[in-house]
């Protein structure tokens, strides 16, 4: 029996960080990988990881990073998957946290018993928490769209691929242009016969660098309101990359920032040299030719689908989460289910800038309110009366697209700051 400590499912970022937090305040926890190491989906030795051998940071590495722990001085702006696997290696080292961990040990399931969670596991355990904090992470099941017709040629998706030596004299169609299936394009070129990208929807494309310096770090010291920034910082933008369209993209259906970009400029740049070719939207397969909807068609022997993630948490019902019909749960700032006051998710946010130390924030915050909860503080109850009304608006005026991957999209600085103000009222 161990209902006096908390459950922490997965050790990538958003895990190391809940661990961290309830460390420093006291808090008993177990932890639980289903690999054999930490690092989350950034351990490319991890059966579940998505990287692949060419991934970076797309954020700048001060942007990144858990504010206590900065990286080393010799890394690169942009790091590439075995620094940042090494990265959390050395956080978890540095902290004490491997040891509070059960690696090659998957949650099956975890049910609710009356004020505790019973963790069925896969050693054939069963173990009783006084709580659960999901942090498994949000790109862990491919999402496969359906087509017209069949496809006789290999099709994979880019949660399985890891090396361009696959395109290796072939003929390949990349479905999705957002940032991996950009940068698995820009792989592609240097060992396919031939690359295209179908598009659905225009995207903006951002620069890593300006002026010689990580995009990221520059500007931020001006707030400007929504839609002046939008107007401002787009106009910047065609500037340095140019439109979207002139590429041969569709042009974006939305304003700067309503989106995740795609933060990239080789794929303009093989584009601009012909060696992507842009192609349609995809209306039907027929054997190994690819019709697309501007009545276009052409044989290709491989299609990868960069085609994104859909939210799962297979271990636990829906219901718990506060989850209906959408893409994803509803919960007090991303974190909080209105329902369950001894469940948490970490992670569960995506936002330009909002890095690592986003995540420990919202650590930080889960360990103030268990401590409060358990210690039965008035805090903790009126704490629990805002979460119940499960109605705060993360969007900070911007207008973000309705799409399945936007669901839990927040605006970083709305975001950290009232995360930073909740804090405050479970301070003593």
């Amino acid at each position: 029996m161990n209902t006096k400590k908390y459950a922490i499912i997965g050790a990538g970022p958003a895990g190391l960080a809940g661990a961290r937090a309830l460390k420093k305040l006291g808090i008993e926890f177990d932890g639980y990988e289903a690999h054999s190491d930490v690092g989350g989906l950034w351990n490319i030795n991890n059966p579940l990881s998505t990287v692949y051998e060419s991934a970076h940071l797309i954020s700048s590495k001060k942007k990144t990073e858990f504010t206590e722990f900065p990286m080393k001085s010799e890394i690169a702006d942009f790091p590439n998957h075995r620094e940042l696997c090494q990265y959390f290696q050395d956080y978890a080292t540095a902290f004490g946290l491997k040891e509070h961990y059960q690696f090659n040990t998957k949650v099956i399931t975890a049910i609710p018993h009356l004020n505790e969670w019973e963790l069925s596991l896969s050693n054939g355990h069963k173990v009783k928490y006084a709580g659960v904090i999901i942090a498994s992470g949000t790109l862990n099941h491919p999402n496969i769209p359906s087509f017209k017709g069949e496809f006789t040629g290999e099709m994979v998706h880019s949660a399985s691929y890891k090396s361009p030596a696959i395109f290796e004299g072939k003929k390949v169609l990349i479905v999705g242009a957002g940032n991996s299936g950009c940068d698995i394009a820009v792989d592609a070129v240097h060992r396919a016969d031939s690359v295209a990208m179908s598009v659905r929807r225009g995207y903006h494309f951002v620069p890593k660098y300006v002026f010689g310096r990580p995009a990221d770090t520059i500007g931020g010291k001006f707030k400007l309101p929504p839609k002046l920034k939008q107007k401002v910082e787009g106009a910047l933008l065609k500037v340095f990359m140019g439109k979207p369209e002139d590429f041969g993209f569709p042009k974006p259906d939305h304003e700067l920032y309503e989106c995740h970009p795609v933060v990239n400029s080789l794929v303009l740049h093989h584009v601009g040299h012909g060696d992507i070719v842009v192609k349609a939207d995809i209306d039907y397969f027929e054997g190994k030719t690819v019709h697309f909807k501007d009545g276009k068609s052409e044989m290709f022997d491989l299609i990868l689908l960069a085609t994104g993630y859909k939210l799962s948490y297979p271990f636990m019902d829906k219901k718990y989460l506060n989850w209906g019909e959408g893409p994803s749960p509803q919960l007090y700032l991303n974190i909080f289910s209105p329902h369950r006051p001894n469940l948490f998710v970490l992670g569960l946010i995506e936002a330009a800038g909002i890095g690592w130390q986003g995540r420990a924030e919202q650590a930080a915050l889960v360990a103030a309110f268990i401590k409060a909860f358990d210690d039965k503080s008035p805090k903790a109850i009126d704490f629990l009366k805002l979460v119940q009304k499960n109605n705060i608006d993360l969007s900070g005026g911007y207008n973000y697209m309705k799409l399945d991957r936007m669901a839990y999209y927040v605006h970083t600085d709305t975001y950290r700051e009232s995360i930073r103000a909740h804090l405050t009222l479970l301070e003593d």
